[in-house]
């Protein structure tokens, strides 16, 4: 493929026939959605990439390893999480203030576990930076050997003003009653 100069510098490749006929048939407003959609795809997160790029440090995403009693099978344990996960109360805590938005659970299979938690939308950093829509983060929970390691992270900004310690001490209080033990914490 060879390229031509253009305007200001730019040099492009040249296109074959076809491939300018089909670029001269696109409208400019087709061609600047697809842009824009393209460029959303690339710089919004989505929930893997949130919860896989939890460094350690950060501001607005936890980690923590949880283990059951030794004595419990991994189809036990995984009916113990599943069992704690639905007693997060839907209504969030501290009358809304934590995840007033409820929660979804996204997957679970074979004891790993993904969820989201919505804020209420209605707090002062919903409605001046998110056009009142509720703030989405996510939970990740995997097996690792005998243990489970959990990850919760906000999918925007670098804080969540504790939210993600607030869902994960009220998780790991349930689980601690079930006989379970945490690092991370």
């Amino acid at each position: 493929m060879a390229t031509i100069a253009t305007c200001q510098g730019f040099v492009a490749p040249q296109q074959s026939a076809a491939a300018q006929t089909a670029l001269e048939m696109t409208s400019r407003r087709d061609a600047l959605a697809t842009s824009f959609a393209t460029i959303l795809a690339i710089s919004v997160p989505s929930a893997a990439n949130a919860i896989d790029a939890c460094p350690k440090g950060s501001k607005n995403c936890l980690r923590q390893t949880w283990t059951p009693p030794s004595s419990t099978s991994a189809a036990d344990a995984a009916s113990q999480l599943r069992d704690v996960l639905n007693a997060y109360p839907q209504e969030g805590q501290e009358d809304g203030k934590v995840d007033g938005g409820g929660y979804t659970i996204i997957s679970d299979s074979d004891g790993s576990f993904k969820l989201e938690y919505r804020s209420s939308g209605k707090g002062f950093f919903a409605k001046s930076f998110n056009a009142g829509k509720p703030f989405v983060d996510d939970l990740v929970i995997e097996p690792n050997g005998s243990s489970f390691e959990f990850r919760s992270a906000s999918r925007l900004g670098d804080s969540d003003f504790g939210v993600n310690g607030k869902r994960l001490s009220y998780i790991g209080g349930l689980l601690k009653e079930k006989g379970w033990t945490g690092v991370g914490l």
